[in-house]
This record gives C-alpha cells, structure tokens and sequence, in this order.
C-alpha cells in the first residue's frame, strides 16, 4: 500500500484505525500488547503515523474543554452497540460544526473554553529552538514534546515530557502558564527552565519571578521563585521543595549539548541520565544508588554510557527480565585479618 493509490476506502479506514488507538492508547485498562499492536501499526506505514497526530490534536483539545456539571447530566440509556464509524463520525461533525458555527467558536473564546490558536512542538535528536505565536521564545532538549494553546484569560504551555528554556513575553494581562506533571508554573514574562521525567519535574528561574504549584487540583497559586531559586516536585507532593541554586549551577549546559553530573549519587543522576536513553538504566538497591559519579557528557552520546560505568564506578550490569539494563554495586572484600 503506497499513499498515491489508497482508495477512499482504505484512508477511511487508517482513519477510523488513528481514533480507535487514540481512545485505547489513553484507556486506563489499555494492556501492553496493546501498547505492542499500537506501536506496530503507527510504524507500518507514514500515513498512519500522519492521521495518528490529527487525532492527537483533537484529544489535546478536548482536554481543555469544560465538563458537565454531574448534577446537570440527564442519564439516557444508551445503545448496546455502537456503529463502527461512530468516532470517525463525531470527528467529521466536529469539523463541520468548527467551519460552519464561527459563532460557537467565538462564543468558546470569549467563556474561556478554547483557544484561539493551538501549536505543538517537539525535538528529538537536536535542540530546538521555536518562537510561540504570541513571541515567546522557546528551546526544547532532545526528546521533548509541548503544546501551546492561547485563551483569552491565559496563554497556556503543556510539557507533555522533557525540557524547555522559556523566554516569555511580558504580558501582565494575559499571564503564561506551564503544566507540567501535575504542577503549574505561572508567569507574566520572565526566563526560566523546566526538566520533567516520569513525574519528577524540576523548575530553575533565571530572570523575573514565577509562581509555582505541585499539585494544580488546590487552591492559590502555590510558591513565588525569585532569581537563582529552584523548585521540585513529584507525584503526591504537597507542596514542591524550595533551594537557592549556586553560580555555578550546571543544569541548563544541555543548551550546549553538555550534561554535567557533578558528583551525584547514583540515584539523583539517573533520571537526569534516562531521559536522554532508549532503555533506561535501573538500580539494583539502595546502596547501588549512594554510589557517587561526575563527568561532563555529550547528551548525543549518552546511549554509550551504560557500557562505561564499570570503568570508571565499582558497579556491574545486569539485565531484569524486561531487558532493561540494571546497575549492580560489586560487593567489597573484607580486609584479611
């Protein structure tokens, strides 16, 4: 199947495949053969990747979209089956509706609901820098990928995974906010950094102030970071814990394609590391993870570091049995009496 001689018939049909992965691949219950199917049908064939992100920005979204109030939702009873082409269906209609009710749309904006533009940027193997439709200036590290949405009461970035330097436009009436995991940064116009791993997110403020929460679901606008403060937060935290960064902190040196460990335990360097890995790197135990490392790393090159860590650390690897590769500390010989 090549993309000049699909027939109406089968890019319908990669459509309704696009919508059906799209729902399955953010189920709850979606299982990793699933996971598996879906990966091997976004790789056969680039149309299916192509229509895959259509859909992505649709689901993107309706994220934003208010929900019901339940009191308000009138129970219906709903049919046993479904057409097959109900997705698809809905999709179209919500094009139409898009092109033919300017109205709703404005209507939308003016309530705060949609955006009035909706961008998404992403880098893989270079460093990317990107100017935002409201002039902000942006640079995203390797494997990273964002959204940008403008409301009328904000402008709203979601860092879906790993990290940007923001130069953001001054605009006190229209303030800029990130989310990232299940925290929020907010801004008026300033520079700062945000890294996110897993749900380990980490926010360096370089110039101006920002406001940060670990956890948008509470109320206020969580803790005010000055110049040269740094804020962290994971999954479950209250609140995110504050420090003051040195003069000479290291953590924006990927903007030169450098990672710089600066004697850290294993275990603090490791999700800095990961990010940047196709699989990787476990620890084996707690003591594995007190083991110290340094060094300056090319961030292209640290697939390559795994191999090299039993030349430089008293560790070993091992496989688990996902293949993943595990980090093992080699035991020391007791001194002889």
């Amino acid at each position: 199947m090549t993309q000049d001689t699909l027939s109406e018939a089968e890019y319908d049909a990669i459509t309704d495949a696009a919508a059906h992965w799209c729902m399955r691949v953010h189920a709850a219950d979606c299982t990793d053969e699933e996971h598996r199917a879906f990966k091997q049908w976004h790789d056969a064939h680039p149309l299916h990747a192509f229509e895959y992100e259509a859909m992505l920005e649709i689901w993107d979204v309706a994220e934003h979209l208010p929900r019901p109030d339940s009191a308000t939702v009138i129970p219906t009873q709903l049919p046993v089956q479904q057409p097959s082409r109900t997705w698809r269906q809905f999709a179209v209609a919500a094009g139409v509706c898009a092109l033919a009710l300017p109205l709703a749309a404005y209507t939308g904006w003016n309530l705060g609901w949609l955006p009035n533009s909706y961008e998404h940027f992403a880098a893989t193997d270079n460093v990317r820098q990107v100017t935002l439709s409201d002039g902000s200036q942006l640079e995203l590290n390797l494997n990273t990928d964002l959204t940008f949405s403008n409301y009328k009461d904000e402008r709203r970035v979601t860092l879906k995974k790993g990290e940007a330097f923001f130069s953001v436009s001054h605009d006190l009436s229209h303030p800029f906010v990130v989310r990232a995991g299940e925290g929020r940064i907010r801004v008026t116009g300033t520079r700062f950094n945000v890294w996110m791993y897993q749900d380990q997110v980490r926010v360096n403020l370089i110039e101006g102030s920002v406001l940060v929460t670990s956890d948008r679901s509470l109320p206020g606008d969580g803790l005010r970071l000055g110049p040269s403060m740094q804020a962290r937060y994971k999954h479950g935290d209250y609140m995110p814990q504050i420090s003051q960064t040195y003069s000479g902190d290291t953590s924006l040196a990927w903007r030169n394609g450098k990672l710089v460990l600066d004697n850290l335990a294993l275990s603090e360097a490791l999700p800095l590391i990961n990010r940047y890995l196709n699989n990787p790197l476990q620890l084996a135990d707690t003591s594995t993870g007190s083991i110290r490392v340094g060094g300056i790393y090319n961030v292209k090159e640290l697939n390559n570091l795994a191999n090299s860590l039993p030349k430089v650390l008293p560790v070993y690897l091992s496989r688990n049995k996902e293949g993943n590769p595990v980090i093992n500390s080699i035991p020391q010989q007791p001194p002889k009496s």
